[in-house]
């Protein structure tokens, strides 16, 4: 019996040990320390890692300002601007300038630029200011969406926003007047029944013909380019300063075949009703432009500049293009085409394979050896 309750009380003893000593887990947490080494002391969540494009809203904002000069359509380019005010509440201001415009104008102030940025207008002047140094290079977070890396300088001196087919506008009745046939290729323009009917953009001017001249170039070599150019002239009426300039005088009749982006063609048949306006893709093939937008070297809002990049690489800046008299092909994978542009047949895939390196290496000295050839020029060639 003694046994039995000296046993008894050893398992009491054991379990009131048990009880009061009270950790079989080891050694307690510091004091101060809940036990849990990866919260904060304020039991709150870890943060979450900073957002850069919330930095740089922050900071383009502390700027309050943005200067864009623009070589799009200047309805577009109007809109754009506003929509960009709405969404970051900074002040915008633009003008509407052609490309050529804009390279001379930016080379002339040589690192003191007085606008910010560049939107809108065919690359090929863009790639001269870069090499020339006038451009600032910025790595865009929305260029992701770019459909391709021939839709971007590989340093990121530009970024496309938008895709444009060269071809020919022609007004159907004064051609049916005069008892002649559309123009359907590049060699189709050369035919002495066209003299005077034809209008294209200045060399020196336009981005347009620019393109013009390497497309040229291209498709039957460097002599024979500038030669087709040469006899291309006697068929010419008149060399407008924008791109767009002929476009604008197709439905009219004061031009009767105009040579430029056939989205401009579009613009004058869905939003001007001239619905006597046909659009000619050359048969033997054709080039196209990337409209770009880029920041000016020593742009004085850097960081509003920055954001204007990845505004333009966005839904919110290009799908309000075809509500605003533009019908470019789109080039990121997150926006909407503008129906027009497939509705009158124009594929953007369609075209010859550019060579934009010879592009952006030599249109200096093709636009000296075009006018060299041309005599210099005459009153033909619009600056104004």
């Amino acid at each position: 019996m003694k046994k039995f309750l000296s046993l008894l009380l050893a398992m009491v003893m054991v379990l009131a040990l048990v009880a009061c000593g009270g950790n079989s887990g080891g050694a307690q947490p510091p004091a101060g320390n809940n036990g849990d080494a990866q919260k904060p002391a304020d039991n709150s969540e870890p943060a979450a890692p900073a957002d850069p494009m919330a930095d740089l809203v922050a900071a383009a904002q502390a700027e309050g300002e943005l200067v864009v000069y623009g070589s799009c359509e200047e309805e577009y380019l109007a809109a754009a601007c506003e929509k960009f005010k709405s969404l970051y509440g900074i002040n915008v201001t633009y003008q509407r300038l052609s490309t050529g415009e804009v390279q001379a104008k930016i080379e002339e102030e040589n690192g003191n630029p007085s606008a910010d940025v560049w939107f809108g207008g065919t690359t090929d002047p863009y790639n001269v200011v870069a090499g020339e140094g006038l451009l600032e290079a910025y790595e865009a977070q929305n260029a992701a969406h770019l459909l391709g890396s021939q839709y971007r300088d590989a340093d990121g001196y530009w970024y496309g926003i938008y895709k444009g087919i060269l071809g020919f506008m022609v007004n159907k009745d004064e051609l049916a007047r005069m008892n002649l046939e559309a123009p359907q290729d590049w060699q189709d323009l050369l035919k002495p029944e066209y003299q005077g009917l034809i209008w294209l953009s200045n060399y020196n001017t336009a981005g347009t013909a620019k393109l013009v001249i390497n497309t040229m170039i291209q498709k039957y070599g460097h002599d024979e380019g500038i030669q087709y150019l040469v006899d291309l002239d006697k068929n010419i009426e008149v060399y407008t300063k924008s791109g767009s300039g002929p476009s604008k005088n197709v439905g009219t009749g004061e031009c009767v075949i105009g040579i430029g982006f056939l989205h401009d063609g579009i613009t004058q048949i869905v939003d001007n009703g001239y619905e006597n306006i046909e659009l000619v893709i050359p048969s033997s093939g054709t080039s196209f432009e990337i409209g770009a937008t880029a920041i000016f070297k020593g742009a004085a809002h850097p960081n509003a500049a920055k954001l204007w990049v990845e505004f333009a690489l966005s839904p919110d800046c290009v799908e309000i293009a075809d509500d605003n008299g533009s019908y470019q092909f789109l080039v990121i994978d997150n926006a909407q085409q503008p129906s027009q542009a497939a509705d009158f047949g124009l594929d953007p895939e369609n075209v010859m394979d550019y060579d934009f390196e010879d592009a952006k290496n030599n249109i200096t000295t093709y636009i000296e050896e075009v006018m060299t050839a041309l005599g210099g020029g005459d009153d033909r060639f619009q600056t104004e």
